[in-house]
């Protein structure tokens, strides 16, 4: 598990969930599943107005920059996260929504 902070994109107030999460190298890959509901999760859509987010991981605290991954690289992706928690598969069939994946890169100068 780890710790995403956005910032509100209405309130500008930050915003803490816990989420799942799959090491990559030095990113960290989440799946915006909202549990399979119709509707994406607020920290989605709080990334899409501000990609710049923090996240806590056990003790450590890291400034991120999110990306949405493309069709592409999510496909490859997903037998991974897949395999990781098969909940997310089960998600898939609970929603006509195209689940997204979320790739959080360490920004190096903040």
């Amino acid at each position: 598990m780890l710790l995403l902070t956005t910032v509100g994109r209405k309130s500008g107030l930050a915003r803490t969930t816990p989420l799942l999460y799959m090491p990559d190298g030095p990113r960290f890959i989440v799946v915006a599943s909202n549990g399979g509901r119709d509707e994406r999760p607020a920290w989605l859509l709080n990334l899409s107005a501000n990609p710049d987010a923090e996240l806590q991981v056990g003790s450590r605290i890291i400034a991120v920059t999110a990306e949405v991954l493309d069709a592409e690289a999510r496909t490859k992706m997903w037998p991974r996260l897949a395999e990781q928690y098969k909940g997310w598969k089960h998600y898939e069939t609970l929603t006509d929504r195209d689940l997204k994946v979320v790739a959080f890169t360490p920004a190096p100068n903040r």
